[in-house]
């Protein structure tokens, strides 16, 4: 495949990404690659799947949304990444970047994302239903609310039986215009801002209840070692409200690793069943 590295304005810093290309033949169509939480455009499926894709005659963009690995810095010492991250942030991002694909020729890409890029796919495509397809890669389920924290305490994520706490603190930090201070948290990737942490919890959708109005064909996989309540890739399959499958695959974690192959297999086989 041709590679070349681009950038996406956004109202603050650029998205940076790489947009891969079939390296003869004709080019049928456009796939966008959203990221997984503090992951970035070139690790994970971002940059397992365009050779695949590619082969298959798509032109791939697998970018950084503004959240992407944990902190960051660009061209000055000013911090950015996913600790600072919030949903409204991470949609806004996806829109830009379909935004700049309908500018190379492809106004309505395949759609594809890794665990929150696929929480935050369904989404975006809910909002654009002439998506030809839809593949959610152990796509987490989202959710906020006062059952969020019960959740939490559970699973062991986001502050754990701290939650609650961090929460009110969180609150207070934001209130008194210190949004961007970073917390110590259990259960998370180290450090999250004040503000991230208030939007994690109040802010996020359920995808099980935006799947009915989902109707373009879709493909959700978790793999067998992923919780199916955190991951609830056959509960959405039930629930979408156009064709959907479901699949689990055998012996892979939630990062893919050793099963490369397979996720690949399974989403190309899948594509070619679905489009043709």
């Amino acid at each position: 495949m041709r590679t070349q590295l681009i950038s996406i304005d956004t109202p603050t810093t650029p998205l940076d990404g790489a947009f891969h290309l079939p390296e003869d033949g004709p080019v049928r169509g456009g796939v966008l690659l959203f990221h997984g939480n503090t992951m970035n455009f070139y690790m994970g499926a971002p940059r397992f799947l365009p050779p695949v894709l590619t082969a298959m005659g798509y032109a791939c963009l697998a970018f950084n949304r503004r959240g992407h690995d944990i902190l960051s810095i660009r061209n000055s010492r000013a911090t950015e990444g996913g600790a600072y991250q919030t949903t409204a942030q991470a949609l806004e991002d996806n829109a830009l970047a379909a935004a700049w694909m309908a500018k190379q020729g492809f106004p309505a890409p395949i759609v594809m994302g890794h665990s929150n890029g696929g929480f935050l796919a369904v989404r975006h495509v809910l909002e654009r239903p002439e998506t030809p397809a839809l593949v959610l890669l152990s796509a987490h389920r989202g959710g906020s609310g006062p059952g969020i924290l019960s959740t939490l305490a559970r699973s062991g994520h986001l502050g754990q039986e701290r939650s609650a706490e961090v929460l009110e603190e969180a609150k207070a930090l934001v209130a008194a215009g210190k949004g961007d201070q970073l917390l110590l948290l259990p259960g998370w990737w180290y450090v999250i801002s004040a503000q991230s942490y208030v939007d994690r919890l109040t802010s996020m959708y359920e995808i099980l209840d935006l799947a009915p109005q989902i109707k373009v064909p879709t493909l959700t996989i978790r793999g067998d070692d992923e919780s199916p309540v955190g991951y609830p890739a056959e509960v959405y399959a039930e629930r979408a409200g156009g064709p959907c499958e479901a699949q689990v695959l055998p012996g892979c974690d939630h990062f893919y690793n050793g099963v490369e192959d397979l996720v690949c297999d399974s989403v190309s086989e899948w594509l070619r069943r679905t489009l043709g």
